[in-house]
């Protein structure tokens, strides 16, 4: 009879055991760390500010978001052309920096709505000559790896071959980021960068006009958040705030506070589109 009870009270204190590890996982689950994956080089959505830390429109909406779920925020910077690495090893959350939705994109990620719509414009010297995709013929030319603006300058050489088989880039140079591909410009190591257009409005400023971008753009898009392929319950929760922020005002402050002082920045040039 001994035995038996001495074993009764081991089970009940296993038991207790395994609710009290139960109740820390839920606790643990409770106060999520939210990693966002971004481009350190990608003003005025996410890049290294002046001070030493990591700003952008972007990683303020996250920021928002996170506050509100009670979430630990991580601004975790990635190299652009490893970003599905990062996602699906779950070094990050999300991918949120100007992340262009495309149709095959659909098939690698699940995605927020639309909350910005961008244009890829192509930027050169003000100088050069140069004015329509036309006239990038025999240059060299720039663009960020594993970017859409790569994807739609490569369409666009495509299509002028079509008609012209001769017409070609002198160079075609895939960089790490648009801070690179600027300076190259600057230097005169490339004739063009395509690029999306805060980004290219605010190199304009910062170049005092030294800079300008072609009337046609290479293409309109849209962004949006980016998670792992199913991951739909933490899309719908940061959605779900998305709206809840843009209901309330708090994203109309957060837009005022970029168009207004971080014009050198590209954020009069940040077009949100998502509604309530």
């Amino acid at each position: 009879m001994k035995k038996t009870f001495k074993f009764l009270t081991l089970a009940m204190m296993c038991a207790l055991v395994l609710v009290g590890c139960k109740k820390a996982e839920e606790n643990a689950t409770n106060a999520k760390t939210f990693t966002v994956g971004f481009d350190a080089e990608f003003p005025p959505y996410g890049f290294l500010g002046e001070d030493g830390s990591y700003k952008g429109f972007d990683l303020d909406l996250a920021k928002e978001v996170c506050q509100r779920n009670g979430w630990t925020f991580v601004a975790k910077p990635i190299d652009w052309a490893a970003k599905d690495a990062e996602l699906n090893a779950g070094t990050i959350d999300c991918i949120w920096n100007g992340f262009t939705i495309t149709d095959e994109r659909k098939e690698q990620y699940t995605w927020s709505s639309p909350y910005v719509q961008n244009k890829q414009l192509i930027l050169v010297k003000k100088d050069s000559g140069l004015k329509a995709l036309a006239d990038l013929n025999g240059k060299a030319v720039a663009a960020q790896d594993g970017s859409s603006g790569a994807s739609a300058l490569e369409d666009a050489l495509k299509e002028f071959q079509k008609k012209d088989a001769n017409f070609n880039f002198k160079e075609y140079k895939k960089v790490k980021d648009y801070v690179t591909a600027k300076t190259m410009l600057e230097s005169g190591a490339v004739d063009a960068v395509a690029l999306d257009s805060a980004v290219a409005l605010g190199f304009i400023e910062k170049s005092n006009g030294a800079f300008v971008t072609f009337e046609e753009p290479l293409m309109f898009e849209s962004y949006g958040v980016g998670f792992k392929k199913g991951n739909t319950d933490l899309r719908d929760k940061v959605e779900a705030t998305l709206h809840e922020m843009v209901k309330d005002g708090t994203v109309a402050k957060i837009l005022l506070k970029w168009k207004e002082n971080e014009a050198k920045n590209g954020g009069d040039g940040i077009d949100f589109i998502l509604l309530p």
